[in-house]
């Protein structure tokens, strides 16, 4: 089977013959760009101890992230929303992956700043059982260090591409988070963080796994109690 980046690799290869240069060229500087505003450094890392915060659910339940971590470790993977072709592929990755992650005793939370509605939408189109939780406002995102603002060179290629972002988004200020994936512990600290400002690098479900493995390992060094991690 292939990995992500393999099927990201071959989306980009199918569909950028058919995008103009000038287009791809605007496209590649902004992201340029991006990543040279500092967003990566400001973003939370490992170590870091992430803040609790309480949102709805794509059916409009509340949830707290800490009631989560009661229970389990968190997989909490930040995307942009489901009109990003990169997103989809990354949340059919990980509900093949779900599983597994799930056998390793941690929860797997999406979150995104699109209406609980469209959220809905992302998670039965790609056929994820997760919580998705809807960041209005980025307001999450932002204290996460992860909010940039689309530059106006991107809104009509968007616009060109049939999306509309305040309609996702239900409101106008064309505010986006990084896509991020954090690794939480259950005591809030974050044991892995992958943050990049290149929207079409994700991280592997692999990864993921490999990063519980280790959260069990240091519990299994450092605990002597019955109650995994």
């Amino acid at each position: 089977m292939q990995s992500l980046k393999q099927q990201i690799e071959s989306y980009q290869t199918e569909t950028f013959a058919k995008v103009p240069q000038e287009v791809r060229t605007t496209m590649m500087q902004c992201t340029t760009d991006l990543k040279e505003s500092g967003v990566e450094d400001r973003a939370l890392k490992a170590g870091d101890s992430i803040p609790d915060f309480e949102l709805p659910n794509q059916h409009g339940e509340m949830r707290r992230l800490y009631h989560y971590l009661a229970i389990s470790p968190v997989v909490l993977n930040i995307y942009r929303g489901g009109w990003c072709p990169y997103c989809n592929l990354e949340m059919q990755a990980l509900g093949t992956a779900l599983p597994e992650i799930e056998a390793k005793g941690a929860r797997l939370i999406g979150m995104s700043p699109e209406t609980p509605s469209k959220a809905e939408t992302t998670a039965d189109a790609n056929g994820i059982a997760i919580d998705i939780l809807s960041d209005s406002g980025n307001k999450v995102s932002e204290k996460l260090g992860l909010v940039f603002e689309l530059p106006e060179a991107l809104r009509p290629i968007y616009r060109n591409f049939g999306l509309d972002l305040p309609a996702c988004n239900g409101d106008d200020s064309f505010r986006l988070p990084v896509p991020a994936t954090y690794i939480i512990r259950r005591d809030g600290i974050i044991s892995y963080a992958f943050v990049n400002a290149d929207y079409t690098r994700r991280m592997e479900p692999a990864e993921i796994l490999q990063q519980l493995d280790s959260i069990w390992l240091t519990w299994q060094r450092t605990s002597s109690g019955p109650t995994r991690y």
